[in-house]
């Protein structure tokens, strides 16, 4: 079986990703006696996101599931993807495997992030830090942050960073600077603070800078989000 992927980074002592997600069923009781024997399930964009996100459990390897932009477009602005799985018992493993192999989607673990993705998708987020001591104290919580989203918009997503960091997130909720952004679909368990901030910027392809705004008497610690206009390569067909 041909399995598409790339590995970023992660320890070679750690179990690997795929054997995590192998153990991990597609669907749960009522869908799997609802499926007719021998009937291949059809991952389309109607049902891969209500399948795959929540499929991903707790674990000490793979704690985000992050379908980027690329990946959503292919569904939804192409109309082109769809894959095929023929196993009664489905594990999420086959359905990577299935996209990777049947798409143009590919799958990089950038530890502890699966990220689901095309070519034209930028791997690594931009983070700038203009506050040297504010990324710091960031980088150091160790605060457990856990969500599930399917296509949600910004003000959806701030309220979450917000506890998790206790900063003020910028831009704020109902403001037009955020509608450039792409919608958020991931599944997130036991993420730090930091993390939390590289998958969400990832998966709604925005950059972000650590900063202190200083337009107030006191200043204020800020997360900062625009769009991210990278763009690597056109997906091949």
């Amino acid at each position: 079986m041909l399995l598409l992927l790339t590995v970023c980074r992660g320890s070679a002592k750690a179990e690997p990703w795929h054997d995590v997600l192998s153990r991990m069923p597609l669907l749960d009781g009522a869908q799997s006696s609802m499926r007719r024997a021998g009937e291949p399930l059809h991952l389309t964009g109607t049902n891969v996101l209500t399948l795959m996100v929540p499929t991903l459990q707790p674990n000490a390897v793979v704690k985000a599931l992050i379908f980027l932009p690329g990946a959503t477009d292919e569904f939804y602005m192409f109309h082109r993807a769809s894959a095929r799985l023929t196993n009664a018992s489905p594990s999420l493993l086959d359905a990577v495997t299935a996209l990777t192999n049947q798409t143009l989607i590919r799958a990089t673990f950038r530890a502890p992030l699966l990220l689901l993705h095309t070519d034209e998708d930028p791997l690594e987020p931009v983070i700038t830090e203009a506050d040297s001591k504010l990324t710091a104290k960031l980088r150091q919580m160790d605060t457990a942050i856990s969500f599930q989203w399917i296509d949600r918009d910004w003000d959806w997503v701030l309220p979450v960073l917000k506890r998790a960091t206790g900063m003020d997130i910028w831009p704020g909720r109902n403001s037009h600077d955020s509608w450039h952004f792409y919608r958020h679909s991931l599944a997130a368990w036991n993420l730090t603070p930091w993390e939390a901030i590289e998958a969400i910027a990832l998966a709604g392809k925005s950059a972000v800078t650590v900063r202190r705004d200083r337009s107030f008497l006191f200043p204020q610690e800020q997360l900062r989000f625009v769009p991210d206009t990278r763009t690597r390569e056109r997906p091949k067909l």
